[in-house]
């Protein structure tokens, strides 16, 4: 099919040239306006009891997670005197009649001690935007500077949880930008030197920069029926440049070989187009199943690089099977130059060295990854705060003045709904007022709880300390709702636990339990118990992969514990980094302590796809002079000197493009930015140059086995990098007890 493929590619090269060219046009033009078409995320999970206490606080008491802060200083320092109070309320009034507001409480309106700084010179306003987050977000695009400012009473800083997300977004596009405007020229420069040919590199660029602008395309027309998160197309930059690059060093690598051998212009891209191409195939479908097992989480957050990685993988194998051909055959002479030989003999000599004493090289080289791996068993996983952005970002800056100088956290406030009996038309027993009283006073006696308000009034430490603060804790229904607002010092410590804590605790009525705090909780919760399952599915997927490519039991087992071994590495690096807080003052973040878990897993699938792309491109080299000589240890040196210096360049311009994200401000992209830019690195060198050799030559024979029903099944379905020739002289390669 490639063969055919090729051929026709070919031979019709200018018209399929024109066509990638208004192709690309068009994609241009259409993916440009993508990110005005994605949406942004909360850090909820659907079907949870957090999501539905938010959906019951909606509809019957109209109210939910006050997300929006604004921090009120008075100038005077006493947000009691008279003229702040009537500045205060005079904002709050106005507050409450802007669009999307529903919602607005404050210090002055019920004199909540957790609304006031210690030192009495701050208080809080409180608000709720209804709306979803894209929306919301937009309109704090207007609202923040409008609401930002000094008056002779008093000054006004805004906050909370929406505005914190809203400048992640904003952060994100600028990072966005700015990757864009380091990688390219970088990339440029990195394959003019290995190419040793302008062209070459040009070619190879436009197939990076095709994959990008059809991932965004393709992401905005997939935005018009789902959504589709505004990270994603973060994603599309790096990965789509990085793949599109890999694919096409592969293909004109292999058809400068062909070219090499003697074989004419057009019959080498057709040669090249036929071999590499079933390389490109088996790499494209190892990511894609990598990202698309991302889909086993309910988050459009994750499902949306789902996306970006099928439409990254499709474009990128597009542009490499469609357009590459077609530019061979046309400006094929103009990329012929190979590089110096002695790198290709030094990476041959390297693996020689490594398989003559594989037992002392392997360990050496396993107890240093090991090493490097081993801060992953101090792994702690936590919840994202204010720190994720940058010091001195507006939003953070007011966040980090209320963790300091107030006792408790009104923005988080852990919401308890109770509802009516399922059973009866009347109020259930909640409604009595000593059930209620003595049900709130046993949620304030829990460790880290500031104070419960509730109808019958606001409780600290077990006791009644006054009259409600609040209103509306009372929906028309005759539900019941509960505020339990945490100290600051909880906030920063087991999230997760606190929820459950309040969660245990007997109510006099069916209980839901929501707020931030336990949306973040729930959301942690599914993703770490979804987690085994894209596990299963990657690893399995790719084995199966492997299988059809080399027909052995024990490679694709190898190469699934190699990589496992690279991303273990990925993991300990994020862990000493980003957790304990090593190399803070050089990458510009705040360490928190913890690794919040949704962008591990997200790495995960990208690293383990992209260790296996290079396992499937070192394999098929090796399987191929397997099947032309028979000799285990001599395809293996044979395959790493062919294809460790494309491996390693490859290696080196994806991780050129992950790291220009550890130049952004949000500690998410640096974190993806960062790991994964030292996973490939690993694998690339120590995994696939030393180790993947070792594990051969100890194996010997023994790698190539299968059993004989899977041998015929192999040879029936299986795939290959080139048809093997015929061997009549050469001896039997396996005893008769394997075979």
């Amino acid at each position: 099919m490639l063969t055919r493929l090729g051929r026709r590619l070919t031979r019709h090269s200018a018209a399929v040239l024109i066509s990638a060219l208004l192709a690309l046009l068009g994609l241009g033009a259409y993916g440009a306006g993508a990110q005005n078409d994605l949406d942004l995320s909360r850090w909820d999970a659907p079907g949870t009891e957090s999501v539905a206490a938010a959906e019951v606080l909606r509809e019957e008491f109209g109210t939910g997670n006050p997300n929006l802060a604004l921090l009120v200083t008075a100038r005077g320092g006493d947000v009691d005197a008279p003229a702040t109070v009537a500045a205060a309320r005079a904002l709050a009034t106005e507050v409450g009649a802007l669009p999307m507001v529903t919602d607005v409480t404050s210090y002055w309106s019920g004199g909540s001690q957790a609304l006031r700084s210690a030192d009495g010179s701050r208080a809080l306003i409180l608000a709720r935007l209804e709306g979803n987050a894209t929306d919301t977000r937009d309109e704090l695009a207007d609202l923040s500077p409008h609401l930002t400012r000094d008056t002779p009473e008093l000054t006004v800083q805004v906050g909370g949880q929406e505005e914190i997300s809203r400048q992640v977004g904003e952060q994100a596009r600028a990072d966005f930008l700015r990757a864009e405007a380091l990688v390219l020229p970088g990339v440029i420069l990195l394959l003019i030197l290995l190419y040793r040919r302008t062209v070459a590199a040009l070619l190879t660029v436009a197939v990076g920069v095709f994959a990008v602008l059809g991932t965004l395309a393709g992401l905005r027309a997939l935005a018009q029926f789902t959504e589709v998160s505004t990270f994603a197309a973060n994603l599309a930059l790096v990965l789509g440049l990085g793949l599109g690059i890999d694919y096409s060093l592969f293909m004109i690598s292999r058809y400068r070989e062909e070219r090499h051998a003697g074989h004419p212009q057009r019959d080498a891209a057709i040669l090249a187009t036929s071999a590499a191409g079933r390389t490109v195939l088996f790499s494209g479908i190892t990511v894609a199943v990598s990202l698309t097992a991302l889909l086993v989480f309910p988050f459009f957050f994750l499902s949306s690089f789902a996306y970006a990685g099928v439409l990254v993988v499709a474009t990128s194998v597009a542009g490499a099977l469609l357009f590459l051909p077609a530019a061979l055959a046309r400006w094929g002479r103009r990329v012929e130059r190979t590089g110096p030989t002695a790198d290709r003999g030094l990476w041959g000599r390297a693996a020689r060295t490594a398989m003559r004493r594989p037992v002392l090289t392997g360990a050496a080289v396993l107890g240093v990854l090991l090493l490097a791996a081993s801060p992953l068993l101090g792994v702690t996983f936590g919840l994202p705060d204010e720190r994720t952005l940058p010091e001195g970002t507006s939003s953070r800056t007011t966040s980090e003045i209320v963790h300091a100088e107030f006792p408790a956290e009104p923005t988080d406030t852990i919401q308890v709904v109770l509802r009516e009996a399922p059973d009866t038309q009347d109020t259930p027993d909640a409604s009595d007022a000593s059930d209620t009283s003595a049900y709130a006073a046993e949620l304030s006696r829990v460790s880290g709880i500031f104070q419960v308000h509730a109808p019958t009034g606001t409780y600290r430490d077990g006791s009644r300390t006054g009259e409600p603060e609040q209103s509306g804790l009372t929906s028309p229904k005759g539900g019941i709702r509960l505020a339990v607002v945490p100290t600051q010092e909880v906030m920063y410590g087991d999230v997760p636990a606190l929820v459950e804590e309040i969660r245990s605790i007997d109510a006099p009525a069916p209980a839901l339990v929501g707020g931030y705090p336990a949306e973040t909780s729930d959301f942690r919760t599914v993703l770490l118990d979804r987690l085994p399952y894209a596990v299963a599915i990657i690893i399995v997927a790719t084995y199966l992969i492997l299988f059809l490519m080399t027909g052995s039991l024990l490679l694709p087992a190898k190469a699934t514990v190699l990589n496992l071994l690279s991303l273990s590495v990925m993991f300990g690096c994020l862990v000493w980094i980003f957790q304990d807080g090593h190399l803070s003052g050089l990458l510009g973040f705040t360490p928190t302590g913890s690794i919040e878990p949704s962008i591990p897993v997200l790495m995960f699938c990208v690293a383990y796809g992209l260790s296996m792309d290079y396992e499937v491109f070192m394999l098929s080299r090796i399987k191929e002079e397997y099947e032309r000589t028979g000799d285990t240890e001599g395809a293996v040196a044979a395959g790493i000197r062919r294809s460790a210096p494309l491996i390693t360049a490859a290696a080196a311009i994806l991780a050129l493009s992950f790291l220009a994200y550890a130049t952004g401000g949000v500690v998410f992209l640096k974190e993806l930015g960062v790991g994964t830019a030292v996973t490939i690195l690993v694998d690339a060198t120590l995994i696939r140059v030393v180790l993947l050799p070792v594990s051969m030559r100890l194996a010997g024979r023994a790698n190539w086995w299968a059993p004989g029903p899977l041998r015929r099944l192999h040879r029936r379905i299986g795939l290959s990098e080139a048809p093997a020739p015929a061997r009549a002289s050469q001896p039997e390669i396996l005893p008769r007890e394997y075979v």
